[in-house]
């Protein structure tokens, strides 16, 4: 049976004609796929410009207003160096790491990851701080009605109430009153001093308690009763959001173990058998195998977290 041979060009010309036809067939492929890039670009232009000015600018702009919201002074370039330096010099510093010990794909894997935590987590970084400081206001609202109510009931005006909830309860509270008290101070009505406290903590319980403030400084009314009210339906409120973040402790106990079954089991292999972990992290398919993994099991533990998340 005879065998197939691969046909060899008989002459120099053919051997020519045969290279320059192979360079012109991938120069045309490189050529159309530039044009269906330029295009794209083109017709959808000002979406990705909007779109590169909001994951660079924005993202700084994004995290000084967040700053603003948390009382914390931060210049704008010290913003915009430190997002340079964890999304783009970081993960340079870790890929020329890895490339000196000659491993760069994995370098290069790990330098990518790196640079999108990067370029993602600032954000969801500053809603948490942000979040958190939200939910300390909220713990002291309580006390911070009680006070007024009782500066009220003492003779003092709102302002002179205001002014001893900033003298004894501790941040965030005291901050954002002195901020009313301040403004007040300028020539800024109390209305509207209280109007941008809903603005920088948008809460339920805020918004009743300015709300009543506004209504009753303008209709006439016992302000002392109604902060006692609204003092005991926030008190109900975060008495029924700590009894269910007690039953929901479990599930998230649950849920962080699940998580980090993964990790834990590839490091008790490690310690034991580093010779069969070893393929995970030195050829492509077992570091594409790890990161599929990594990815599942985050998206798992995602899933999990807002299973268990309930908002009262």
């Amino acid at each position: 049976m005879a065998k197939a041979t691969k046909q060899v060009p008989s002459t120099k010309a053919e051997a020519e004609f045969s290279f320059f036809r192979d360079v012109m067939g991938e120069m045309g492929i490189i050529i159309a796929v530039g044009i269906i890039f330029f295009f794209y670009t083109y017709r959808n232009a000002i979406k990705l410009f909007a779109w590169f000015e909001d994951q660079t600018y924005g993202t700084r702009d994004y995290i000084l207003n967040k700053c603003e919201l948390l009382f914390v002074e931060v210049k704008s370039e010290h913003v915009t160096y430190a997002l340079i330096g964890i999304s783009l010099v970081l993960p340079i510093i870790v890929f020329t790491i890895f490339a000196a010990f000659g491993k760069l794909l994995g370098g290069g894997v790990l330098a990518g990851m790196i640079a999108l935590i990067g370029w993602k987590v600032p954000r969801p970084l500053m809603d948490y701080l942000v979040n958190s400081r939200i939910k300390k206001y909220r713990g002291q609202m309580v006390d911070a009605l009680n006070l007024l109510s009782n500066g009220l009931r003492a003779g003092l005006s709102l302002p002179q109430s205001v002014g001893m909830v900033v003298d004894e309860l501790p941040n965030p509270v005291a901050q954002e009153f002195n901020l009313i008290l301040q403004q007040n101070k300028i020539g800024v009505p109390l209305e509207e001093c209280f109007e941008d406290l809903i603005k920088r903590v948008p809460t339920e319980d805020n918004e009743m308690f300015v709300t009543s403030v506004n209504i009753l400084r303008e209709t006439g009314g016992n302000l002392a009763e109604t902060f006692d009210t609204i003092a005991e339906v926030i008190r109900e409120r975060v008495r029924l959001q700590q009894k269910i973040e007690t039953y929901v402790a479990q599930g998230k106990f649950q849920g962080g173990m699940i998580a980090c079954m993964p990790l834990l089991m590839l490091g008790m292999f490690s310690a034991s058998d580093p010779e069969s972990v070893a393929p995970l992290f030195n050829t492509a398919i077992g570091i594409f195998i790890l990161v599929l993994a990594l990815g599942l099991d985050a998206i798992g533990a995602f899933l999990m977290w807002k299973v268990i998340q309930i908002k009262v």
